[in-house]
């Protein structure tokens, strides 16, 4: 009887797997696949530096914003059931996004699609911590689902040049079948099991509006000056609500964002090295796309063929990643990923004045594989902090830093990279990147032992 009853459990693990890991691949190519096209965009909806950085911001911000709330939605209705939802939002927003007749249109359609990509992001997450308990398993699991994003960093680049050559409007309409096969597909994953707990609509809207304006902040204010009126009290809302997300977070009874939540070490570690992988990792391809199509003159499909030997590197990373931890515990490929992403920065600044692409491809190589390696198992170290009842809402917080890390390096890098020099400003962006990231992979080396026994290696008994 134990033999009929494994081989189904295996099977709908996998399936899970990989429906989980086809919505990451979604997520990600939605960030990177735009990055490419934004130049063609501009000319034909108009815009300056700004106006493309919300084409990204509005995305990563809606996303980052609704993170918490979506882990709590995926608690309280069950991941499988969280998960439909987004995909269904995500088809409808990537709909419009293809028909927008102004740039207006088109940064609102964005933002419904960040909205959607939040509800799936930490549903998929609950999905595989429920599919694989076991956590050697699930260092594996986790490492194959961060492939589906490296498969979207190789994809997408290459893709999203391909499709604005003829024109930008399929790098968005390429979602609908995607979407389309993961409805069919998401009927075969076992229910998940709900957990009801009431929302926390006050952390929510405080959370929203703390984020929209830093973000309103950072991007308006490389275009009007950061002593614009509507600027400083950009920046001042943000404050004065973060302070009462806090307050709110502090006394209800069931926060969005529970705030024991940090208590743990590696948690806190965590979500420094989220915050700062997402700064050097799509912070750069935002800067080296425009880089290379605006500043060195190459078309949308070559920019995307310079990103490709990074993103087969990362595919590499990921799959190597989860064997790394078993062996060696998590600190290790963490702080040499980390470590591996500084060289290609170091490099990437050293290159800039060059002028030459390939110095492009050969630094982003680095950054790439660095990322790769290390991530999957932060998410790892992430799940082990917490109890399976509270995946989902450990996962919203940790994409949630990480997205707020994409969104404040796209903002404040779109400003440095505005001037009249734009050679010294993406040095200067990549001097604060890597000063980030090697900031975390300091704090990296001190991520508690038993974090290693918890998420990568066999449970002791």
């Amino acid at each position: 009887m134990t033999t009929t009853t494994a081989a189904p459990a295996t099977s709908r693990a996998r399936r899970t797997l990989a429906i989980a890991s086809l919505g990451f691949f979604l997520i990600t190519l939605d960030i990177l696949i735009v990055n490419v096209a934004l130049t063609r965009i501009g000319r034909e909806l108009g815009g300056d530096t700004s106006g493309l950085q919300w084409v990204i911001d509005a995305y990563t911000l809606l996303f980052a914003s609704l993170l918490l709330f979506a882990g709590n939605l995926s608690d309280r209705i069950g991941a499988k059931r969280s998960f439909a939802v987004g995909i269904a939002g995500f088809l409808v927003a990537s709909v419009a996004c293809s028909l927008a007749p102004t740039l207006g249109v088109l940064i609102t359609s964005r933002a419904l699609q960040g909205a959607a990509a939040a509800v799936m992001l930490p549903a998929s997450m609950a999905l595989i911590r429920e599919a694989f308990p076991e956590p050697r398993e699930r260092a594996h699991a986790l490492g194959v689902w961060a492939v589906g994003g490296a498969v979207a960093g190789a994809v997408g680049p290459v893709l999203g040049g391909a499709l604005t050559t003829i024109d930008w409007r399929l790098v968005f309409a390429i979602n609908l079948p995607v979407c389309i096969v993961m409805l069919v597909l998401i009927r075969s994953v076992s229910p998940s099991t709900p957990r009801p707990t009431p929302f926390d609509w006050g952390g929510q809207v405080t959370a929203l509006v703390t984020l929209g304006g830093l973000v309103f902040g950072l991007i308006e204010g490389g275009a009007q000056g950061f002593g614009d009126p509507a600027v400083v009290a950009s920046f001042v809302l943000a404050a004065a609500a973060l302070v009462a997300f806090l307050l709110i977070q502090a006394r209800v009874s069931h926060p969005m964002m529970p705030l024991p939540l940090f208590r743990p070490r590696g948690m806190r570690i965590a979500l420094l090295v989220g915050f700062a992988f997402m700064v050097g990792n799509f912070g750069t391809v935002f800067v080296n796309s425009l880089y290379l199509q605006q500043h060195l003159g190459l078309s949308p499909l070559a920019a995307g063929l310079i990103f490709l030997p990074s993103a087969a590197f990362s595919i590499c990373g990921n799959l190597v990643s989860g064997t790394l931890t078993n062996r060696f515990g998590v600190r290790m490929p963490v702080v040499l990923g980390l470590a591996t992403m500084v060289v290609g920065l170091v490099f990437l600044i050293v290159a800039a004045p060059w002028g030459w692409p390939w110095s492009i491809a050969i630094g982003s190589v680095f950054t790439g594989l660095g990322g790769s390696v290390a991530m999957p198992q932060v998410t790892s170290v992430v799940l082990a902090s917490v109890p399976p009842a509270r995946a989902g809402t450990a996962s919203a917080v940790f994409n949630t830093f990480r997205q707020v890390g994409g969104a404040v390096a796209i903002a404040v890098f779109g400003v440095l990279i505005a001037g009249s020099d734009f050679v010294a400003g993406m040095q200067v962006s990549f001097v604060v990147a890597g000063a980030i990231i090697l900031t975390a992979a300091v704090a990296a080396c001190f991520v508690p032992a038993r974090s290693h026994s918890s998420s990568a290696a066999a449970p002791q008994g």
